[in-house]
Protein backbone atom coordinates (compact mmCIF):
# COMPACT_ATOMS: atom_id res chain seq x y z
CA UNK A 1 0.00 0.00 0.00
CA UNK A 2 1.14 3.54 -0.72
CA UNK A 3 2.01 5.49 2.41
CA UNK A 4 0.09 8.70 2.99
CA UNK A 5 2.48 11.62 2.99
CA UNK A 6 0.94 14.80 4.25
CA UNK A 7 0.74 17.31 5.33
CA UNK A 8 0.20 20.17 3.01
CA UNK A 9 -2.59 21.30 5.31
CA UNK A 10 -1.88 24.77 6.64
CA UNK A 11 -4.64 26.32 8.76
CA UNK A 12 -8.25 26.07 9.88
CA UNK A 13 -10.39 28.82 8.34
CA UNK A 14 -13.86 29.82 9.53
CA UNK A 15 -16.51 29.46 6.81
CA UNK A 16 -18.41 32.39 8.33
CA UNK A 17 -15.94 35.11 9.42
CA UNK A 18 -12.79 33.73 7.73
CA UNK A 19 -10.67 33.91 10.89
CA UNK A 20 -7.82 31.39 10.86
CA UNK A 21 -6.66 29.01 13.56
CA UNK A 22 -3.66 26.67 13.91
CA UNK A 23 -4.01 23.02 13.03
CA UNK A 24 -1.80 22.07 15.96
CA UNK A 25 -4.55 22.73 18.48
CA UNK A 26 -7.70 20.66 19.06
CA UNK A 27 -10.19 23.21 17.76
CA UNK A 28 -13.64 22.28 16.53
CA UNK A 29 -15.30 25.63 15.77
CA UNK A 30 -14.22 29.23 15.31
CA UNK A 31 -13.21 30.91 18.56
CA UNK A 32 -14.36 34.28 17.20
CA UNK A 33 -17.87 33.62 15.90
CA UNK A 34 -18.62 29.95 16.56
CA UNK A 35 -18.74 29.14 12.85
CA UNK A 36 -17.58 25.87 11.34
CA UNK A 37 -13.97 25.51 10.30
CA UNK A 38 -12.51 24.37 7.01
CA UNK A 39 -9.00 23.03 6.48
CA UNK A 40 -6.86 24.88 3.95
CA UNK A 41 -3.82 23.54 2.07
CA UNK A 42 -0.74 24.80 0.28
CA UNK A 43 -2.10 24.00 -3.17
CA UNK A 44 0.97 25.33 -5.00
CA UNK A 45 3.15 22.90 -3.06
CA UNK A 46 0.80 20.02 -3.86
CA UNK A 47 0.96 20.86 -7.57
CA UNK A 48 4.75 20.71 -7.46
CA UNK A 49 4.93 17.22 -5.96
CA UNK A 50 1.75 15.44 -7.12
CA UNK A 51 0.55 14.97 -10.68
CA UNK A 52 -2.50 13.42 -12.26
CA UNK A 53 -0.45 10.85 -14.18
CA UNK A 54 1.12 9.66 -10.93
CA UNK A 55 -2.31 9.28 -9.34
CA UNK A 56 -3.61 7.31 -12.31
CA UNK A 57 -0.79 4.78 -11.91
CA UNK A 58 -1.38 4.32 -8.16
CA UNK A 59 -2.59 0.73 -7.51
CA UNK A 60 -4.13 1.65 -4.14
CA UNK A 61 -7.87 1.49 -4.83
CA UNK A 62 -9.05 3.06 -1.59
CA UNK A 63 -9.70 6.62 -0.49
CA UNK A 64 -6.10 6.79 0.77
CA UNK A 65 -4.78 7.22 -2.78
CA UNK A 66 -5.48 10.95 -2.32
CA UNK A 67 -3.07 11.38 0.60
CA UNK A 68 -1.57 14.75 -0.43
CA UNK A 69 -5.02 16.34 0.02
CA UNK A 70 -5.62 14.99 3.52
CA UNK A 71 -4.68 16.68 6.82
CA UNK A 72 -3.19 13.51 8.36
CA UNK A 73 0.17 11.80 7.98
CA UNK A 74 -0.91 8.17 8.45
CA UNK A 75 -3.74 5.94 7.27
CA UNK A 76 -6.07 3.12 8.27
CA UNK A 77 -4.85 -0.02 6.51
CA UNK A 78 -8.05 -1.99 6.93
CA UNK A 79 -10.89 -2.29 6.36
CA UNK A 80 -10.64 -0.74 2.86
CA UNK A 81 -12.72 2.41 2.48
CA UNK A 82 -13.74 4.22 -0.68
CA UNK A 83 -13.28 3.56 -4.38
CA UNK A 84 -16.91 2.47 -4.40
CA UNK A 85 -18.45 1.65 -7.78
CA UNK A 86 -19.68 4.35 -10.12
CA UNK A 87 -21.86 2.90 -12.86
CA UNK A 88 -24.39 3.86 -15.48
CA UNK A 89 -28.08 3.56 -14.61
CA UNK A 90 -29.51 3.73 -18.13
CA UNK A 91 -32.98 2.33 -17.41
CA UNK A 92 -33.42 4.61 -14.42
CA UNK A 93 -32.17 7.62 -16.37
CA UNK A 94 -34.39 6.86 -19.36
CA UNK A 95 -37.43 6.80 -17.07
CA UNK A 96 -36.61 10.41 -16.18
CA UNK A 97 -35.79 11.46 -19.74
CA UNK A 98 -32.06 11.75 -18.96
CA UNK A 99 -29.40 10.64 -21.43
CA UNK A 100 -26.65 9.95 -18.91
CA UNK A 101 -27.28 8.97 -15.29
CA UNK A 102 -24.66 7.42 -13.02
CA UNK A 103 -24.98 6.08 -9.47
CA UNK A 104 -22.12 6.28 -6.98
CA UNK A 105 -22.94 3.43 -4.59
CA UNK A 106 -21.38 4.22 -1.21
CA UNK A 107 -23.45 1.52 0.43
CA UNK A 108 -20.47 -0.70 -0.48
CA UNK A 109 -18.28 0.81 2.25
CA UNK A 110 -17.45 -1.30 5.36
CA UNK A 111 -20.36 -0.04 7.46
CA UNK A 112 -22.60 0.21 4.34
CA UNK A 113 -22.53 3.99 4.45
CA UNK A 114 -20.85 7.06 2.97
CA UNK A 115 -19.98 8.11 6.55
CA UNK A 116 -16.97 5.76 6.63
CA UNK A 117 -15.08 8.36 4.59
CA UNK A 118 -15.53 10.99 7.29
CA UNK A 119 -14.74 8.64 10.15
CA UNK A 120 -11.54 7.48 8.47
CA UNK A 121 -9.96 10.93 8.53
CA UNK A 122 -11.41 12.04 11.88
CA UNK A 123 -10.32 8.87 13.66
CA UNK A 124 -6.88 8.91 12.07
CA UNK A 125 -6.55 12.43 13.43
CA UNK A 126 -7.64 11.24 16.88
CA UNK A 127 -5.02 8.50 16.84
CA UNK A 128 -2.28 10.87 15.69
CA UNK A 129 -2.92 13.22 18.61
CA UNK A 130 -3.05 10.37 21.10
CA UNK A 131 -6.79 10.08 21.73
CA UNK A 132 -8.15 6.57 22.28
CA UNK A 133 -11.83 7.36 22.94
CA UNK A 134 -13.92 8.90 20.17
CA UNK A 135 -17.46 10.11 20.73
CA UNK A 136 -20.20 11.34 18.46
CA UNK A 137 -23.93 11.86 18.02
CA UNK A 138 -25.63 9.99 15.22
CA UNK A 139 -28.93 8.81 13.79
CA UNK A 140 -27.03 5.61 13.04
CA UNK A 141 -24.66 5.84 10.08
CA UNK A 142 -21.99 8.14 11.49
CA UNK A 143 -22.03 6.14 14.70
CA UNK A 144 -21.84 2.82 12.86
CA UNK A 145 -18.85 3.95 10.84
CA UNK A 146 -17.13 5.21 13.99
CA UNK A 147 -17.77 1.89 15.73
CA UNK A 148 -16.49 -0.17 12.78
CA UNK A 149 -13.23 1.75 12.57
CA UNK A 150 -12.78 1.94 16.33
CA UNK A 151 -12.97 -1.85 16.44
CA UNK A 152 -10.43 -2.14 13.62
CA UNK A 153 -8.07 0.39 15.20
CA UNK A 154 -8.30 -0.85 18.78
CA UNK A 155 -9.98 2.36 19.95
CA UNK A 156 -13.16 3.00 21.94
CA UNK A 157 -16.34 4.51 20.50
CA UNK A 158 -19.01 6.16 22.64
CA UNK A 159 -22.05 7.03 20.55
CA UNK A 160 -25.14 9.12 21.43
CA UNK A 161 -28.21 8.17 19.39
CA UNK A 162 -31.88 9.18 19.46
CA UNK A 163 -34.06 6.40 20.86
CA UNK A 164 -35.89 6.16 17.52
CA UNK A 165 -32.74 5.08 15.64
CA UNK A 166 -33.52 2.11 13.32
CA UNK A 167 -32.73 -1.21 14.99
CA UNK A 168 -30.41 -2.38 12.22
CA UNK A 169 -28.16 0.61 12.87
CA UNK A 170 -28.26 0.03 16.61
CA UNK A 171 -27.32 -3.60 15.98
CA UNK A 172 -24.24 -2.49 14.04
CA UNK A 173 -23.15 -0.18 16.83
CA UNK A 174 -23.48 -2.87 19.46
CA UNK A 175 -21.90 -5.61 17.36
CA UNK A 176 -18.75 -3.55 16.86
CA UNK A 177 -18.43 -2.89 20.57
CA UNK A 178 -19.50 0.74 20.84
CA UNK A 179 -20.77 2.15 24.11
CA UNK A 180 -24.23 3.22 22.92
CA UNK A 181 -26.22 5.88 24.79
CA UNK A 182 -29.85 6.17 23.63
CA UNK A 183 -31.06 9.72 24.25
CA UNK A 184 -34.69 10.46 24.98
CA UNK A 185 -35.23 12.95 22.20
CA UNK A 186 -34.15 13.87 18.66
CA UNK A 187 -30.80 13.82 16.88
CA UNK A 188 -30.35 17.46 17.84
CA UNK A 189 -30.82 16.55 21.52
CA UNK A 190 -28.23 13.78 21.15
CA UNK A 191 -25.85 16.18 19.40
CA UNK A 192 -26.11 18.80 22.15
CA UNK A 193 -25.64 16.20 24.89
CA UNK A 194 -22.57 14.87 23.10
CA UNK A 195 -21.10 18.39 22.91
CA UNK A 196 -21.68 18.89 26.62
CA UNK A 197 -19.96 15.59 27.38
CA UNK A 198 -17.03 16.52 25.14
CA UNK A 199 -16.55 19.78 27.02
CA UNK A 200 -16.89 18.15 30.42
CA UNK A 201 -14.80 15.01 29.91
CA UNK A 202 -12.42 15.99 27.11
CA UNK A 203 -13.38 13.12 24.78
CA UNK A 204 -12.42 13.48 21.12
CA UNK A 205 -15.55 14.55 19.23
CA UNK A 206 -16.15 13.16 15.74
CA UNK A 207 -19.50 14.90 15.23
CA UNK A 208 -20.42 15.62 11.64
CA UNK A 209 -20.75 19.33 11.04
CA UNK A 210 -18.62 20.08 14.11
CA UNK A 211 -15.27 18.35 13.63
CA UNK A 212 -13.64 19.90 10.51
CA UNK A 213 -11.79 16.67 9.74
CA UNK A 214 -15.03 14.91 8.76
CA UNK A 215 -15.43 17.08 5.67
CA UNK A 216 -11.93 16.09 4.61
CA UNK A 217 -12.98 12.47 4.34
CA UNK A 218 -16.25 13.19 2.59
CA UNK A 219 -14.55 15.14 -0.20
CA UNK A 220 -12.85 11.91 -1.33
CA UNK A 221 -16.03 10.86 -3.15
CA UNK A 222 -15.55 13.75 -5.59
CA UNK A 223 -11.95 12.74 -6.25
CA UNK A 224 -13.14 9.24 -7.10
CA UNK A 225 -15.91 10.48 -9.39
CA UNK A 226 -13.38 12.52 -11.39
CA UNK A 227 -11.08 9.54 -11.85
CA UNK A 228 -13.83 7.02 -12.52
CA UNK A 229 -15.28 9.27 -15.23
CA UNK A 230 -11.87 9.56 -16.90
CA UNK A 231 -11.58 13.18 -15.76
CA UNK A 232 -14.84 14.20 -17.47
CA UNK A 233 -16.56 16.21 -14.75
CA UNK A 234 -20.32 15.58 -14.51
CA UNK A 235 -22.71 18.45 -15.13
CA UNK A 236 -24.76 17.75 -12.00
CA UNK A 237 -24.15 15.88 -8.75
CA UNK A 238 -27.24 14.98 -6.69
CA UNK A 239 -26.73 14.94 -2.92
CA UNK A 240 -29.15 14.18 -0.06
CA UNK A 241 -28.75 16.90 2.56
CA UNK A 242 -29.26 16.77 6.32
CA UNK A 243 -26.67 18.61 8.39
CA UNK A 244 -24.93 19.81 5.20
CA UNK A 245 -21.56 18.14 5.74
CA UNK A 246 -21.74 15.78 2.76
CA UNK A 247 -22.63 18.43 0.20
CA UNK A 248 -20.01 20.85 1.52
CA UNK A 249 -17.46 18.03 1.35
CA UNK A 250 -18.50 17.08 -2.19
CA UNK A 251 -17.98 20.67 -3.31
CA UNK A 252 -14.63 20.96 -1.53
CA UNK A 253 -13.38 17.87 -3.33
CA UNK A 254 -14.23 19.14 -6.79
CA UNK A 255 -12.94 22.60 -5.95
CA UNK A 256 -9.60 21.27 -4.72
CA UNK A 257 -9.04 19.10 -7.79
CA UNK A 258 -9.81 22.17 -9.86
CA UNK A 259 -7.33 24.28 -7.87
CA UNK A 260 -4.49 21.83 -8.52
CA UNK A 261 -5.52 21.57 -12.20
CA UNK A 262 -6.59 17.91 -12.16
CA UNK A 263 -9.96 18.97 -13.66
CA UNK A 264 -10.84 21.94 -15.87
CA UNK A 265 -14.37 22.75 -14.68
CA UNK A 266 -16.77 22.29 -11.78
CA UNK A 267 -20.23 20.64 -11.56
CA UNK A 268 -23.51 22.03 -10.33
CA UNK A 269 -24.92 20.60 -7.12
CA UNK A 270 -28.52 19.56 -6.52
CA UNK A 271 -29.31 19.59 -2.80
CA UNK A 272 -32.24 17.30 -1.90
CA UNK A 273 -33.97 17.72 1.45
CA UNK A 274 -37.04 16.22 3.08
CA UNK A 275 -39.97 18.62 3.27
CA UNK A 276 -39.84 19.06 7.05
CA UNK A 277 -36.06 18.89 7.27
CA UNK A 278 -35.36 21.68 4.79
CA UNK A 279 -33.41 24.29 6.77
CA UNK A 280 -30.64 24.48 4.16
CA UNK A 281 -33.11 25.06 1.32
CA UNK A 282 -34.91 27.75 3.31
CA UNK A 283 -31.58 29.48 3.82
CA UNK A 284 -30.78 29.18 0.10
CA UNK A 285 -34.11 30.77 -0.77
CA UNK A 286 -33.70 33.51 1.82
CA UNK A 287 -30.85 35.46 3.33
CA UNK A 288 -28.56 32.46 3.80
CA UNK A 289 -29.15 32.26 7.54
CA UNK A 290 -29.89 28.83 9.00
CA UNK A 291 -33.06 28.67 11.11
CA UNK A 292 -34.42 25.57 12.89
CA UNK A 293 -37.17 23.42 11.36
CA UNK A 294 -39.02 20.39 12.71
CA UNK A 295 -36.64 17.90 11.08
CA UNK A 296 -39.34 15.22 10.87
CA UNK A 297 -38.86 12.66 8.08
CA UNK A 298 -38.77 8.93 7.50
CA UNK A 299 -35.21 9.41 6.21
CA UNK A 300 -33.48 9.40 9.59
CA UNK A 301 -30.02 10.10 8.15
CA UNK A 302 -31.15 13.51 6.88
CA UNK A 303 -33.52 14.27 9.76
CA UNK A 304 -32.06 17.45 11.22
CA UNK A 305 -33.67 20.45 12.86
CA UNK A 306 -30.56 22.64 12.87
CA UNK A 307 -28.00 21.69 10.17
CA UNK A 308 -24.63 21.86 11.93
CA UNK A 309 -22.78 22.48 8.68
CA UNK A 310 -25.53 24.56 7.13
CA UNK A 311 -23.42 27.64 6.38
CA UNK A 312 -20.92 25.64 4.34
CA UNK A 313 -23.75 23.77 2.58
CA UNK A 314 -25.43 26.99 1.48
CA UNK A 315 -22.09 28.36 0.28
CA UNK A 316 -21.38 25.17 -1.68
CA UNK A 317 -24.70 25.13 -3.54
CA UNK A 318 -24.45 28.82 -4.39
CA UNK A 319 -20.81 28.59 -5.49
CA UNK A 320 -21.69 25.71 -7.81
CA UNK A 321 -24.58 27.69 -9.32
CA UNK A 322 -26.70 24.77 -8.22
CA UNK A 323 -30.17 24.48 -6.76
CA UNK A 324 -32.28 22.57 -4.26
CA UNK A 325 -35.53 20.66 -4.09
CA UNK A 326 -37.79 19.21 -1.39
CA UNK A 327 -39.32 15.75 -1.37
CA UNK A 328 -42.00 14.21 0.81
CA UNK A 329 -41.73 10.99 2.75
CA UNK A 330 -44.01 9.17 0.31
CA UNK A 331 -41.74 10.17 -2.57
CA UNK A 332 -38.69 9.00 -0.62
CA UNK A 333 -40.19 5.59 0.18
CA UNK A 334 -41.36 5.12 -3.41
CA UNK A 335 -37.85 5.93 -4.61
CA UNK A 336 -36.41 2.97 -2.67
CA UNK A 337 -38.39 0.61 -4.90
CA UNK A 338 -37.72 2.60 -8.08
CA UNK A 339 -33.95 2.54 -7.56
CA UNK A 340 -33.98 -1.15 -6.58
CA UNK A 341 -36.01 -2.25 -9.59
CA UNK A 342 -34.60 0.27 -12.05
CA UNK A 343 -30.91 -0.03 -11.24
CA UNK A 344 -30.42 -3.02 -8.96
CA UNK A 345 -29.26 -0.89 -6.02
CA UNK A 346 -30.77 -1.28 -2.55
CA UNK A 347 -30.79 2.09 -0.75
CA UNK A 348 -31.96 3.39 2.61
CA UNK A 349 -34.43 6.32 2.74
CA UNK A 350 -31.81 9.10 2.86
CA UNK A 351 -30.09 7.69 -0.22
CA UNK A 352 -33.45 7.23 -1.94
CA UNK A 353 -34.07 10.94 -1.39
CA UNK A 354 -31.40 11.61 -4.02
CA UNK A 355 -33.44 9.85 -6.68
CA UNK A 356 -36.73 11.30 -5.45
CA UNK A 357 -35.26 14.79 -5.77
CA UNK A 358 -33.74 14.10 -9.16
CA UNK A 359 -37.04 12.72 -10.44
CA UNK A 360 -38.94 15.76 -9.20
CA UNK A 361 -36.40 18.21 -10.60
CA UNK A 362 -36.48 16.47 -13.99
CA UNK A 363 -40.29 16.54 -14.06
CA UNK A 364 -40.23 20.29 -13.36
CA UNK A 365 -37.82 20.94 -16.23
CA UNK A 366 -34.94 21.93 -13.96
CA UNK A 367 -32.48 19.49 -15.58
CA UNK A 368 -31.16 19.50 -19.13
CA UNK A 369 -31.66 15.97 -20.54
CA UNK A 370 -28.20 16.19 -22.13
CA UNK A 371 -26.45 16.67 -18.78
CA UNK A 372 -24.29 13.95 -17.30
CA UNK A 373 -25.73 13.39 -13.84
CA UNK A 374 -24.19 11.56 -10.88
CA UNK A 375 -26.49 10.55 -8.02
CA UNK A 376 -24.98 9.73 -4.63
CA UNK A 377 -26.40 6.60 -2.99
CA UNK A 378 -25.19 7.23 0.54
CA UNK A 379 -26.40 4.15 2.44
CA UNK A 380 -27.57 0.57 1.96
CA UNK A 381 -31.23 -0.41 2.32
CA UNK A 382 -30.42 -3.00 4.98
CA UNK A 383 -29.82 -0.05 7.32
CA UNK A 384 -33.58 0.50 7.66
CA UNK A 385 -35.55 -2.57 6.65
CA UNK A 386 -38.67 -1.37 8.47
CA UNK A 387 -39.01 1.59 6.12
CA UNK A 388 -38.43 -0.57 3.07
CA UNK A 389 -41.16 -2.99 4.10
CA UNK A 390 -43.69 -0.18 4.13
CA UNK A 391 -43.53 -0.10 0.33
CA UNK A 392 -41.95 -3.39 -0.74
CA UNK A 393 -45.08 -5.51 -0.36
CA UNK A 394 -45.30 -9.00 1.11
CA UNK A 395 -44.37 -12.49 -0.10
CA UNK A 396 -47.10 -14.78 -1.43
CA UNK A 397 -47.92 -17.83 0.65
CA UNK A 398 -47.73 -21.08 -1.31
CA UNK A 399 -48.27 -24.78 -0.66
CA UNK A 400 -45.18 -27.05 -0.52
CA UNK A 401 -46.90 -29.20 -3.19
CA UNK A 402 -45.24 -28.48 -6.60
CA UNK A 403 -48.47 -29.44 -8.37
CA UNK A 404 -50.19 -26.44 -6.90
CA UNK A 405 -47.64 -23.82 -8.00
CA UNK A 406 -49.60 -23.07 -11.15
CA UNK A 407 -52.83 -22.35 -9.29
Amino acid sequence: MTTVVSSHATVLCCVRCHATWPLTDIIYVCGSCGGNLQIKYDYAAIQRVWHREELTRNPDNTMWRYGPLYPVSSRIESPPIGWTPLFRADRLGAALGLNSLFIKDDGRNPSASFKDRASAIAMTRAREIGRRLVTGASTGNAGSSTAVLAAAMGMQARIFIPKATPRAKVAQLLAFGADVLAVEGTYDNAFDLCLAATEKFGWYNRNTGYNPFTREGKKSVSFEICEQMNWNVPDLVVVPVGDGNIISGVWKGFEEFHRICFIDRLPRLLAVQAEKSDAVLRALEGDGKIEPVSGETVADSISVSIPRDGDAAVQAVRASEGFGIRVGDEEILAAIIEVARGAGVFVEPAAAASFAGLKKAAAQGMIDPAWTVVMLATGNGLKDVASVMKVAGAPRSVSPDPAKLGE
